[in-house]
């Protein structure tokens, strides 16, 4: 009698230990299987806009698609960066500056306001605070006339710095750096001022150093809104040389209106810098963004 329950209560244990893998097996094979979905979901646009760049005019309209191309050809990358009409490396080459500048611009701005309103003490920061988040609200399409009145009296039509520098005081960059000061250990801070740092040095050489991973998310962040702004550029740019490569390739569709393969190759140039930036800022982003919303 003592072995035959000696024996069954392994029996038991081995039971509910199965008993306790099961759902836990089962609940991650469908979390990863919702992933992968999603990953399809996700994807397949840009595979299928990949795919057709590389057809032919007649197979990219035809009534059923297909995603690897009968003929694959490059006649629509040779039309788009051989046109004179379309200068389509000078538009990468003037949005990647205007992405840059005004990424680096925004990152500067917002983490000195950010760091005042987070780490320092003074009469109404609380209010200063509220007014300066209570213009996320403010619609931005609001904005493009007394935007266009600013930048036409400085001079800036038709050149980058109007596509540049008017977005470089956001509300969001400072909202976003101040939730990740705020989640900064104190003693850091009073250690540096009890070593004589300056409120500066303490920014410069202490702060900013912890906040990469917040910084790279924001300069990502700024960088992604810029490059695909289609409204403000056409407002301020005119001339073919000057555009930006959104409104530039917006000219597609009445130059090439039946030639989707041609459209597709803008699309695939105008989302490469992206992949490019996020596949190797992904890990900063997702570090930054968890950690901004640790308190507020």
């Amino acid at each position: 009698m003592a072995q035959t329950a000696a024996t069954r209560a392994p029996a038991r244990g081995r039971t509910a230990v199965a008993g306790t893998r099961g759902p836990s097996a089962v609940r991650r094979t469908t979390f990863y299987g919702v992933l992968i979905l999603l990953t399809l979901v996700f994807v397949s646009p840009l595979l299928f806009m990949l795919t057709t760049s590389f057809k032919t005019d007649v197979e990219s309209v035809s009534a059923t698609p297909t995603w690897i191309p009968k003929q694959p050809t490059v006649e629509g990358y040779r039309t788009m960066l051989e046109t004179a009409q379309t200068p389509v490396l000078r538009w990468f080459l003037n949005s990647l500056l205007a992405a840059t500048g005004q990424a680096i611009l925004i990152v500067l701005v917002a983490s000195m306001a950010a760091y005042a309103l987070a780490r320092m003490e003074f009469r109404g920061r609380r209010v200063l605070t509220g007014m300066i988040l209570a213009t996320l609200f403010i619609p931005p399409v609001s904005l493009l006339v007394p935007n266009y009145v600013i930048v036409s009296q400085l001079g800036w039509l038709d050149s980058l710095p109007a596509v540049i520098v008017p977005g470089a005081a956001g509300a969001f960059g400072v909202f976003f750096l101040r939730q990740f000061f705020i989640s900064l250990p104190h003693e850091l801070e009073e250690a540096a001022l009890l070593d004589g740092a300056n409120r500066f040095q303490i920014f410069y050489k202490v702060i900013l150093p912890l906040s990469k991973p917040a910084l790279a998310t924001l300069a990502l962040l700024s960088f992604l809104v810029n490059w695909n702004d289609f409204l403000w550029p056409l407002y301020v740019l005119f001339s073919p040389g000057r555009l930006t490569l959104q409104p530039g390739l917006s000219t597609l569709q009445s130059a090439f209106s039946t030639n989707y393969a041609t459209i597709m190759v803008g699309g695939v140039i105008a989302s490469v810098p992206v992949l490019i930036m996020y596949i190797i800022a992904q890990r900063f982003v997702i570090e930054g963004v968890s950690r901004s919303g640790l308190k507020g």
